[in-house]
């Protein structure tokens, strides 16, 4: 059986961003904020919404239960300060908060104690699209 560990990142991520577009909805707001510090700009890509969903799917189906913080050390990045030294700066928390609110209420992901993890129907959905991935 092909799981997500089997596969190829990026080819994963974008088959699940494409099925995730019928299950979540971008935020207005998303259109216009930068993922995080480090960041300069706002992402140039139509769907990086449903892109960094699949990819919080994924990391919480590997990391299993994973809080917002651990997400955001995940996401983060050098944040240039000019002629200073950089410095790593965490991701947005906002956007991964919406995304795991999001994953929640589509039924793939489950609060616990200690974070969130895959729910049986959030694993099947990716063991799904790992299998289908070429």
């Amino acid at each position: 059986m092909t799981s997500a560990h089997d596969v190829d990142q990026q080819k994963l991520v974008d088959h699940m961003s494409l099925q995730l577009k019928d299950k979540i909805t971008m935020p207005e707001w998303a259109r216009f904020v930068k993922t995080g510090v480090s960041r300069e700009r706002q992402p140039e890509h139509q769907d990086w919404y449903y892109a960094r969903s699949a990819s919080v799917l994924r990391k919480i189906y590997l990391d299993g239960p994973v809080g917002t913080e651990r997400l955001r050390t995940y996401y983060g990045g050098l944040h240039r300060r000019g002629h200073k030294p950089a410095h790593f700066a965490r991701g947005g928390g906002k956007i991964i908060r919406t995304i795991l609110q999001q994953l929640e209420g589509a039924g793939y992901v489950k609060k616990e104690k200690k974070g969130r993890s895959v729910t049986p129907v959030g694993q099947k959905f990716v063991d799904s699209c790992a299998k289908n991935t070429k």
